[in-house]
């Protein structure tokens, strides 16, 4: 149902271009603040709109975390705990199929990742999408359906064999690219109501693969590194029976092979390819920032096509990211059941010059499940209940102050990938103190992210902290019990 939340300057809709890539952490942008990518098309949107500089995921696992982004609810909400899942339910709604029934023109380009994509093309929910493209990654493991490798083959290639080449699959053939091109398809085509593209690129994920013209980039000996101290080892030690796609090593013993994440049994992977060679943390970080740098060259490009077209001025753009990346930190890669900045910490920017404020940089507390009902309130449509999100439209707007959203954010991990032990973990973070509870185990983790915001001292067994710990336990458990799915609406006393 409409409602009188429509956008405050012109009587149109806005379309809404979604670009999301997968597993890029939350320090992996020129304008906000590191010096060692190359992201001019990304900074542009800082520069001309709202970035929020701490943004969290609520689960570090792919599908959990899109099912709660996309339904503006908690994955435990919708029941999506983790992949691998034969199916999406059909309720809760995802966004973009409301915005389909009110009149939006819905497209998918690349990964959506709502149920499992192991050796076939996944099932579709009712998503919503009039227009389809579909990728789920790099990889050629599917008889049909797999867009992408058909797109390969259509220009004289196989995938199957470049992505068992070392030097990577070629730019102009990469995922990244694809994804831009069918991007620049659907914002050309003619119509005359809004449109939402989803825009879903499978990097920087792993296997830190890029083209080798863009990992000729980046040199490994000018990277940063990962945040690391040799009593990272004796703290991952401890954490061992936690589900994690990697063991903690250290920096320079770092390496794609030593991730614990099962494959396809159907055909070759890019980390067949990329294990030939060990690597270091600085070499992974600048492989990285690699991906990071062919992303953001074809954002250009997509950009341009608004501005060739006439539709940047009624298209309000939104960067953003699933999940992070351990890049190394505290000795670990890859993603699983622990929750650092580097993880659960993603990009957020809106930008919409005219309509947003420009060059906001807001250190507000956001959960990726608030993108959901701002883009209702921004399409003038009433948002559901039962959503757990909180429109950002008053913070775009500059209606209210940049400096406070929530007061705590949550992330869960409840058995989310296919690994022996099943964990079940939650997160809860405020301003100043980051709790991790460990389900069923005896360790956990507490930081005192104002003395030691990169995580270093956790405070969990400390003596001094235990009072600390028993409040931060106890706001925890009356948020997750908050969050809980209570069922149907209560319409009666009896």
């Amino acid at each position: 149902m409409l409602t009188n939340n429509r956008p405050s300057k012109g009587d149109l809709l806005p379309n809404i271009l979604w670009i999301c890539t997968d597993q890029q952490r939350y320090d992996t942008i020129g304008a906000l603040g590191n010096p060692h990518v190359s992201t001019p098309n990304i900074d542009r949107l800082v520069q001309d709109g709202v970035a929020f500089t701490h943004a969290f995921c609520q689960s570090p696992i792919c599908t959990p975390s899109r099912a709660s982004f996309l339904t503006g609810m908690y994955p435990s909400t919708v029941h999506v705990n983790g992949n691998g899942n034969e199916y999406f339910p059909d309720d809760p709604p995802l966004v973009t199929r409301i915005l389909a029934k009110a009149g939006y023109d819905c497209g998918l380009i690349g990964k959506l990742h709502l149920a499992s994509a192991y050796g076939r093309v996944e099932r579709r929910a009712n998503d919503g999408y009039r227009y389809w493209q579909y990728s789920h990654a790099p990889r050629d493991d599917w008889e049909k359906g797999h867009d992408y490798a058909d797109w390969v083959r259509e220009k004289g290639h196989i995938l199957g064999e470049l992505i068992a080449n070392v030097e990577g699959v070629p730019a102009e053939l990469h995922q990244t690219t694809w994804c831009a091109e069918k991007t620049i398809d659907f914002i050309r085509e003619d119509r005359e109501q809004p449109w939402l593209a989803s825009v879903n690129i499978y990097d920087p994920h792993p296997p830190f693969n890029p083209p080798q013209s863009y990992r000729e980039m980046f040199d490994p000996a000018e990277m940063p590194g990962p945040l690391f101290r040799e009593t990272d080892l004796e703290q991952q030690k401890r954490l061992e029976a936690v589900d994690f796609q990697s063991r903690g090593q250290s920096p320079d013993k770092l390496d794609i092979k030593n991730p614990i994440v099962p494959q396809s049994p159907r055909s070759p992977t890019a980390a067949d390819a990329d294990s030939r060679s060990a690597r270091d943390a600085k070499s992974l970080q600048a492989a990285y920032y690699a991906m990071i740098k062919l992303i953001d060259d074809q954002v250009g490009r997509i950009l341009e096509t608004l501005e060739e077209t006439g539709q940047r001025e009624k298209t309000v753009i939104l960067f953003t990211s699933d999940h992070g990346e351990m890049l190394g930190d505290h000795g670990l890669i890859q993603k699983g059941c622990r929750f650092y900045e580097g993880l659960v910490r993603v990009p957020l920017i809106f930008s919409w010059p005219g309509h947003f404020e420009s060059g906001l940089k807001s250190d507000a507390l956001v959960e990726l499940l608030d993108k959901a009902p701002t883009l209702l309130e921004l399409a003038g449509l009433e948002v559901p209940d039962e959503m757990q999100g909180r429109s950002l439209l008053p913070i775009l707007r500059g209606e209210v102050s940049g400096d406070h959203h929530r007061d705590f954010v949550r992330c869960e991990y409840y058995d989310a990938v296919d690994m022996p032990d099943g964990t079940f973990a939650t997160m809860y973070r405020d301003r100043s103190h980051k709790l991790v509870v460990y389900h069923g185990h005896r360790h956990g983790e507490l930081y005192d992210l104002e003395a030691d915001p990169d995580e270093f001292e956790n405070l969990w067994d400390k003596r001094s902290s235990q009072g600390l710990k028993l409040e931060l336990m106890k706001r925890s458990y009356d948020s997750s019990m908050l969050a809980m799915d209570r069922g149907p609406r209560r319409v009666g006393p009896i």
